[in-house]
């Protein structure tokens, strides 16, 4: 048996696509335009890289972005002034701090002065409350990724055997919820759980975001399951760095269903369901019915 392998990248662009259209047609039936706000704190290579990919796609889906790029050494008070006018401007619609923050700057407290109806990452502790108790909120990017690619992939999931592997407050957590709410199964493992490979074996959905590079081996997984890898790891392999998930990638493809590769699996999600997210933001702050297919 040989995995499909599910193709993060190209669906990830189908749904900017789908994003780009209902824009379109906010602008020209109510002349609205969705705004995403980032505002990236210092001078981190990797967050910078992201910001300006961020930007990019945001505006090729027809988006205002507004980007707010301030100096390592910006008080706390200045970062919280900055995103205060945010939540108050009515252009912005979505607003992102980009993690991980300077030392000095208290991420829990930054994260929780957002609007938590502008909270497009969905880490606000009201976003996590509402969505741990099922109810209308915004949804953490990666994990609704993963979920659209889930259904997208099998359709219904009810009644499925889902097991994550990460207890993480912004993946295993909030993707355990979604899962749920779709009505898996849902079991979620970690390092210190008993034979962790026979708990993996027990899935038909077997998500790996547990941060360490490979660890999931085809030992782990169930002929037939479908395998999303949320790891993002660079290695040093044959004096190269290589970027490898938390799934050891032809071992579990050969026993999988459906898997999806790294690079370009549940990465390119991420950035599609921020704008996703950001188009729900607006729509919720407008009055106006939400865009179907790209919600929890």
């Amino acid at each position: 048996m040989t995995a499909a392998i599910i193709d993060g990248k190209a669906f990830a662009a189908k749904v900017r696509g789908e994003v780009a259209a209902h824009v379109a047609r906010l602008k020209e039936e109510h002349g609205i335009q969705p705004g995403l706000a980032v505002v990236l704190v210092g001078e981190d290579p990797a967050s910078q890289v992201y910001v300006s990919s961020k930007g990019k796609q945001t505006v090729e889906a027809g988006m205002a972005s507004f980007e707010h790029k301030l100096e390592a050494d910006t008080s706390e008070a200045d970062l919280l002034a900055l995103i205060d006018r945010l939540n108050k401007d009515p252009k912005v619609h979505g607003i992102l701090v980009q993690l991980p923050l300077p030392g000095h700057l208290n991420s829990e407290l930054v994260i929780n002065s957002i609007d938590p109806a502008k909270d497009v990452d969905g880490f606000h502790i009201s976003n996590v409350g509402l969505l741990g108790t099922g109810q209308k909120s915004m949804v953490p990017c990666t994990p609704l990724g993963c979920l659209m690619m889930l259904r997208d992939h099998h359709g219904k999931l009810a009644g499925m055997n889902a097991v994550v592997v990460g207890r993480s407050n912004i993946v295993g957590k909030p993707m355990a919820q979604l899962l749920l709410g779709d009505s898996c199964t849902v079991t979620i493992a970690h390092s210190r759980t008993k034979d962790l490979a026979a708990v993996c074996r027990g899935a038909d959905i077997l998500v790996a975001a547990v941060g360490r590079p490979e660890m999931i081996t085809g030992e782990y997984v169930k002929p037939g399951a479908t395998v999303i890898d949320v790891g993002i790891n660079r290695i040093e392999r044959d004096g190269k760095t290589k970027l490898v998930g938390d799934v050891e990638f032809a071992s579990a493809a050969a026993v999988a269903g459906a898997i999806t590769p790294v690079p370009g699996g549940v990465g390119p999600m991420t950035i599609a369901c921020l704008l996703a997210n950001t188009l729900t933001a607006c729509c919720r702050a407008n009055g106006l019915p939400e865009p179907s297919g790209l919600t929890a």
